[in-house]
């Protein structure tokens, strides 16, 4: 298999290790396409790919292109893209907001499949949903799952308005469970722990935790109802988290993180 990755930046280089570590692609047959100068010698360095430019003809070798720009950089990098490319490219956009049909318009190729990874996606325990334009074959669509599923689990959608709902809850999710971290680390300094004691007591129950819930098998209301007797201390602060509407506003900010995304795609 050949692969090119187009923008090479912190998600473009998760891949691009990712690939190598499972054997999907040779070094040698890697493309890796950047146009700033620093960075293509900041590349060149690192030593896992062949480095080159966007609109070096190898690229229309490639089985699979995968798209890792900024989407306020596209229009003009696809100009130069375009170039070079032949009908039997697959493309993989994780560009956030940006519709394929947008993508098919600016590069004019038909296999284009849209994703929404997750930054978890660098220990290989990403989240990445992912949709594809109608043109694609089966066999299209299970390479290029196999190559998503190289950073964690994957799930596809027909429905590609679906995927600003998946960039609110997964994508921007790690962000959400970071600020709840947050925010009981500092409870637990109020109350006298120094920070590296508080975060050492909330990481681990974090970390307990999500195994708990990944093996019970308990629903969520089971599990809260398992640890907060009645009258007792889980119960006071759950009853707080409730009369301060914590749980409403944690959904409320997540939609509004959805319809932000369908803005942002309009404008791309």
């Amino acid at each position: 298999m050949k692969i090119t990755i187009i923008g090479c930046g912190n998600m473009g280089l998760i891949y691009a290790r990712a690939f190598l570590k499972y054997n999907i692609v040779s070094k040698e047959n890697l493309l890796l396409a950047e146009k700033n100068e620093a960075r293509k010698q900041e590349l060149l360095k690192l030593n896992i790919g062949q480095v080159c430019v966007v609109n070096d003809a190898r690229i229309s070798q490639s089985d699979i292109i995968i798209l890792a720009v900024k989407p306020q950089d596209f229009n003009e990098l696809g100009r130069e893209l375009r170039q070079v490319l032949s009908p039997g490219n697959v493309i993989i956009s994780i560009m956030a907001g940006m519709k394929i049909a947008r993508i098919e318009d600016v590069l004019q190729q038909k296999n284009i499949i849209r994703a929404m990874p997750n930054s978890p996606a660098e220990l290989g325990m990403g989240m990445t949903a992912f949709t594809a334009g109608r043109s694609l074959s089966m066999e299209q669509l299970r390479k290029a799952e196999n190559l998503l599923g190289t950073t964690g689990r994957t799930v596809f959608f027909e429905n590609e308005d679906l995927l600003d709902a998946v960039t609110a809850l997964s994508g921007s999710g790690p962000a959400y469970f970071f600020y709840i971290v947050k925010q009981m680390v500092e409870a637990g300094k109020q109350m006298g722990f120094d920070e590296a004691t508080s975060s050492m007591l909330v990481k681990q129950t974090m970390l307990g935790s999500f195994h708990l819930l990944n093996t019970a098998d308990k629903s969520l209301d089971e599990l809260i109802k398992a640890v907060a007797s009645k009258g007792g201390t889980t119960e006071a602060a759950l009853s707080t988290f409730e009369s301060d509407g914590v749980g409403e506003g944690l959904q409320k900010g997540i939609v509004k993180a959805r319809d932000r995304a369908r803005e942002l795609s309009s404008f791309v």
